[in-house]
């Protein structure tokens, strides 16, 4: 009767592990994580031979780094896919530890590339980004932590998450990285939601990242151009903005045509921060519906299956590292669209970058892992474990 009314998949006694993850794996993500990864490819074919042109490289030099990066993405995806909840949560937190100490040495031993943020450890023939790597492990430690505190006798869980959050937005903010620091922020509120937390301490938190963001405006330059821009009633035709949304409204519903558009030889980030501008220019509102609608499936999908999931780990981290998922796409294309300032924030499995790539893989296959289908126990059996 449990398998019945929650979907649970029964064990097999004997059975190998590649039959049990693949019966147990939602497959419908995985088709449209390589529909996403094979579109960032089209568009990384399209976006890029002007940049490497540009900057003395071989044409499709970009193109096939991103397959590299891709593939190691996907095969850390799927050996990810396969863990146990109990190994994600040690490796999650092994991982928040080496993230934070990354962190902690990126003033020193980072680099800005040039953008005004130093944000990036140069090893010569690649970069590393170490904020993409703690992000699917801070989530993992947090859901932790937020469980534990739900336990009888349990440590205060919700205080040294929270303490958690403040380290690693104030390391990101010293970067300064606003962006993703809103993005953690962000997911924690989520995660916190779900664990049960009054609607009036989450509106009195949501009062305080305003305040945290006024502050930020009045600080720091690079902030408060970003903000300008984004309100200024007319867009600069010098800024990126501008040449995002002009390529918007040059690709209609159709598009121009494969290779005819223009933006990719003006945005020195189209194959990164703005390959939604791309999509739209060359291929029209057709392809950007494309892109969302599987966003969409893999969120709905994972959030539906997470609903099912009666153990507090599983449904806080999986929660949050799918809202994560979610939100780091829609403000990629909220950028783009001028709904939202500019926040140098990748589109996950589309945009160019070895980190993103690898990053956003493994928070994939934690996702994975999570949403796979088990014997979930009759609601008697969680109560007297309580009690």
């Amino acid at each position: 009767m449990t398998e019945m009314v929650h979907g649970a998949a029964p064990l097999r006694a004997g059975e190998a592990i590649l039959p049990r993850w693949w019966r147990t794996v939602d497959r419908w993500t995985i088709s449209c994580v390589l529909m996403l990864f094979g579109v960032g490819l089209l568009l990384c074919l399209a976006a890029s031979p002007p940049l490497a042109a540009r900057n003395g490289l071989p044409p499709f030099y970009y193109v096939e780094r991103q397959a590299v990066f891709g593939a190691l993405g996907l095969a850390a995806m799927f050996l990810t896919s396969m863990l146990s909840p109990g190994t994600l949560r040690r490796l999650g937190v092994l991982g928040f530890v080496g993230g934070l100490v990354a962190l902690f040495l990126l003033p020193v031993l980072g680099t800005d590339f040039g953008k005004g943020a130093v944000r990036w450890f140069s090893l010569g023939f690649a970069s590393v980004q170490p904020s993409e790597f703690l992000k699917p492990a801070f989530v993992v430690l947090v859901a932790w932590l937020l469980a534990a505190a739900r336990t009888p006798n349990g440590p205060p869980g919700t205080l040294i998450s929270l303490g958690f959050t403040v380290l690693v937005v104030g390391l990101l903010a010293i970067q300064p990285d606003f962006g993703q620091a809103a993005l953690i922020l962000f997911t924690w509120g989520v995660m916190y939601f779900v664990a049960g937390a009054p609607v009036v301490l989450m509106l009195g938190l949501g009062g305080a990242a305003l305040g945290a963001g006024v502050v930020a405006y009045n600080s720091s330059a690079h902030f408060a151009r970003r903000i300008d821009g984004f309100l200024a009633p007319e867009l600069d035709p010098r800024t990126q903005l501008y040449f995002a949304a002009n390529a918007i409204k040059e690709g209609g519903f159709w598009g121009v045509g494969v290779g005819e558009g223009q933006v990719k030889r003006s945005l020195p980030d189209a194959h990164t921060d703005f390959i939604i501008a791309v999509a739209a220019e060359e291929y029209g509102l057709v392809m950007v519906m494309f892109v969302l609608a599987l966003f969409a499936t893999i969120t709905l999908r994972a959030l539906a299956r997470l609903m099912r999931e009666r153990d507090a780990f599983i449904r806080l981290a999986g929660t949050g590292l799918v809202c994560m998922f979610a939100v780091q796409a829609l403000i990629n294309v909220g950028v783009s669209v001028r709904l939202l300032p500019a926040k140098g924030m990748t589109l996950p499995f589309v945009s160019y970058g070895g980190s993103s790539l690898l990053a956003t893989g493994i928070a994939m296959g934690m996702i994975l892992a999570l949403t796979r289908t088990r014997p979930q126990g009759g609601i008697g059996d969680i109560l007297l474990r309580r009690t």
